[in-house]
């Protein structure tokens, strides 16, 4: 294999799906305030909304490089006195000051170090999540440790091991916070390298100090991008795009869909545990999406809902034969496991559908996360609503999977809820911001990014759960912002250190 660095670097993207339309890398940094604003956003919200998304400065070598590989841009969305400002920057990873030092791509393939132009001590892009803990922000993705960020300003201060304690090499890009304990738990997967079938699991305190740490081995080295946290267990679903060293070393990918791999659950204590308690629960090959919430209930068996594909929902990455099914004939459910920790039977045969419509990226109000919950807020795709696909098609780009609506479903009732933002456009993950002053459930706002296929521009909208099928606010962007992954909401009270 010839090294990219004796060829001339590509000053344009290729003419690929995901560097297309709306999925044109938007590569800026900036700082906007006094957004326009139609309608009314409420006084009482004041805090920020972070996300991120996959943006590559440069072009890459790869010629298919896919979208989730892009750099990790941070987007800071605030909103305070009826008013909005928006402000991003990159994360400044040793890729991204090493790329911009010589002005071209230099990693390779997607978790692959073999098919890099240069050798990186840290080769992750921080793209798939923003969170606030401890005073800081930190940009995750789930094959390195995060990058800490100033909460104001976004400047990078640099890799953060947590004084040296985290023990893994990995750090999910999920973590759970229970709002009872303050606790942040985590843990990491291939958590020794690349190829590895190791899982850490740790506990954090509010303050930052490691309370206890777990090393599992898993039934096969899989990905584990989620996972979920009741009051006394963690629940670990294993998505069937396996790794092997020998391919990755041979120039492959680094995941490959397995469908003779059954989808794994590992089911461990919470607290005390050990690595023999660990049970790894099987259910028929699937393809496990984000979860929503997981708690106990009076019999002290786990609910776990989370979203479930029959199909493999990252088609890019095929199987052995090359074989992926069509994005328009992936369908993911909301679902709902039962499963009894204490069980001797391995086997799951029987899983609730909760939701039948094609959903994901769920959330819950995190008030009430490892405790039962009422009201689940999701991304819907309903193409009976009226979305003027013929329209937008040409503009989609490679940012699959696609939603056209925001959902509230009420879990008591199973009644639904849907907001439609119009013909032309498409949602992105939602956050829930609770109401001040209110103690109930599901009581507060939902904010989403959009995307406008016919203004090709990016927009906030912000629902009021109250109200829920119109938008009480749309806030317009300065920028086009490609498909991004996760993100949270920060209150204002929140952005400041947690007192031990």
């Amino acid at each position: 294999m010839s090294s990219p660095l004796v060829q001339k670097p590509r000053l344009h993207f290729p003419e690929r799906p995901q560097f297309s339309g709306f999925m044109k890398p938007c590569r800026v940094e900036t700082e906007v305030p006094n957004l326009e604003v139609y309608g009314e956003i409420p006084e009482d919200i004041d805090g920020t909304f972070y996300r991120v998304m996959p943006d590559p400065q440069f072009a890459p070598f790869i010629e298919d490089d896919p979208w989730f590989n892009g750099d990790g841009n941070i987007s800071a969305f605030r909103l305070k006195n009826g008013q909005a400002s928006f402000q991003q920057r990159f994360v400044r990873t040793e890729k991204f000051t090493r790329e911009r030092e010589v002005q071209r791509a230099l990693l390779g393939k997607y978790r692959n170090k073999y098919t890099d132009a240069v050798e990186f001590k840290i080769r992750t892009t921080a793209n798939t999540n923003i969170i606030h803990f401890n005073g800081r922000l930190l940009a995750l993705k789930e094959d390195a440790p995060p990058y800490s960020m100033d909460s104001e300003t976004l400047e990078t201060h640099g890799l953060y091991t947590f004084d040296g304690q985290l023990p893994s090499l990995t750090f999910t890009a999920h973590p759970k916070f229970d709002p009872r304990t303050g606790e942040m738990i985590c843990f990491g997967y291939e958590a020794k390298g690349d190829g590895t079938p190791d899982v850490c699991y740790y506990r954090i305190a509010p303050d930052g100090k490691f309370l206890e740490t777990v090393w599992l081995t898993a039934p096969v080295v899989a990905m584990i991008h989620d996972f979920a946290v009741t009051e006394n267990w963690i629940v670990f679903p294993i998505i069937p795009q396996v790794c092997d060293i020998e391919r990755l070393k041979q120039g492959g990918e680094h995941w490959q869909w397995s469908p003779e791999t059954p989808f794994y659950i590992g089911v461990l204590p919470r607290k005390g545990g050990k690595p023999t308690d660990v049970k790894w629960f099987r259910y028929q090959n699937s393809f496990p999406g984000h979860t929503a919430n997981a708690y106990e209930d009076a019999s002290g068996s786990l609910i776990v809902d989370l979203g479930l594909s029959d199909k493999n929902v990252f088609f890019w990455w095929p199987d052995a034969q090359g074989n992926a099914p069509e994005p328009s004939t992936i369908h993911s459910q909301l679902m709902r496991f039962t499963i009894d920790p204490r069980a001797a039977i391995l086997d799951l045969t029987n899983a609730e559908v909760l939701h039948n419509g094609n959903s994901e990226f769920y959330r819950i109000d995190d008030r009430f996360a490892t405790q039962p919950h009422k009201h689940c807020f999701f991304d819907l795709m309903d193409p009976s609503l009226g979305t003027d696909f013929p329209a937008i098609a040409p503009q989609l780009g490679g940012g699959y999977p696609l939603y056209n609506s925001l959902a509230h479903l009420d879990l008591e009732t199973r009644k639904t809820e849907v907001y439609f933002p119009g013909r032309t456009h498409m949602v992105q993950e939602p956050v829930f911001i609770p109401r001040r002053g209110s103690s109930e459930e599901g009581d507060g706002y939902l904010l989403a990014l959009v995307n406008n296929y016919s203004s090709m521009g990016s927009e906030l909208h912000l629902l009021d759960t109250k109200d829920f099928t119109k938008a009480k606010a749309v806030i317009l962007l300065p920028v086009r912002l490609r498909q991004g992954l996760h993100g949270n909401w920060v209150d204002s009270e929140d952005l400041k250190p947690r007192a031990a």
